[in-house]
């Protein structure tokens, strides 16, 4: 029949503008079409999309922070300020605990009783007593297993080959490896100070992008491959010529001493100017 389409009503002067009018004023797509038709997925999720992209901004940015302080091996954290918790960053007074005592135990038993293996024993039992402990407080256990790890590693080295000088040689060779990664990745133009540092001062990787400060994150990742050279060019030496009480002294002052430095140092000298620092804060 013909007077199907005769039989709706014409429509009115002003119905199209009004109809625009409603659904585009807000800016956000309306729940239903003027036509009686359903929105589709796309204009559905957008107003959603857009709402939580302050949200999941942040909650990626904190992400990267904590990759950041995964990469570092250690707890990085910065104060409201932007400066860089060393003390932190070497896993708080326990921490330092934990990394010394057990090369001491070591080194203060063996030269007390001149026998490797009651060393080696204590060694081992110190660094055990603090794994135990953070389990009983049902605290992180990372640094305390890696740490247990390590001893069991230089004792095994040590009763191998029934030598106490080389409870030291996982550290050198720790400290070689340490230092091609860290060259290779200055060459790759990826200095991994910069990669670290980056993601805790917010920057991400645009870092790169500026030439002053790629340069700055180059200088900083060279100040760390000195420190562990430093080590072995110090260290090494003694180790050749069996001086055990004094490359055991040198290896616990230029641990985690020397390194908490180097941090922070190498923060503090490739730090963003104050201009781009201000320029980075975001609006009030």
């Amino acid at each position: 029949m013909t007077g199907g389409q005769d039989s709706w009503p014409a429509p009115r002067p002003g119905d199209e503008q009004r109809r625009q009018d409603s659904s585009g004023s807000t800016g956000t797509p309306p729940t239903a079409q003027e036509d009686g038709t359903a929105p589709t997925a796309q204009e559905a999720g957008t107003g959603a999309e857009e709402a939580g992209t302050g949200t999941s901004a942040d909650a990626g940015h904190r992400g990267l922070r904590g990759a950041a302080a995964g990469l570092a091996g250690s707890s990085l954290k910065t104060d409201d300020a932007g400066r860089i918790d060393v003390l932190a960053a070497i896993g708080g007074p326990r921490g330092i605990v934990e990394a010394v005592l057990p090369g001491l135990v070591f080194l203060t038993v063996f030269t007390v009783t001149r026998a490797l293996g009651p060393a080696l024993i204590s060694a081992i039992a110190s660094a055990v007593v603090f794994t135990v402990w953070r389990l009983i407080e049902r605290r992180p256990i990372v640094q305390a297993v890696s740490g247990l790890v390590g001893v069991a590693i230089c004792a095994l080295f040590a009763d191998v080959s029934d030598q106490p000088l080389n409870y030291y040689v996982p550290g050198f060779w720790t400290n070689v490896v340490t230092i091609v990664v860290l060259v290779i990745s200055v060459l790759a133009r990826w200095p991994l100070v910069g990669v670290v540092f980056g993601l805790l001062r917010g920057e991400g990787n645009d870092w790169r992008l500026v030439p002053g400060r790629a340069r700055a994150y180059r200088r900083a990742t060279w100040l760390l491959i000195g420190m562990f050279a430093l080590r072995l060019v110090v260290q090494y030496p003694l180790y050749v010529a069996g001086e055990l009480v004094a490359l055991g002294t040198t290896r616990l002052l230029m641990g985690v001493p020397l390194y908490a430095l180097t941090v922070w140092v190498a923060w503090v000298i490739s730090r963003p100017p104050v201009t781009a620092r201000r320029e980075s804060r975001p609006p009030r």
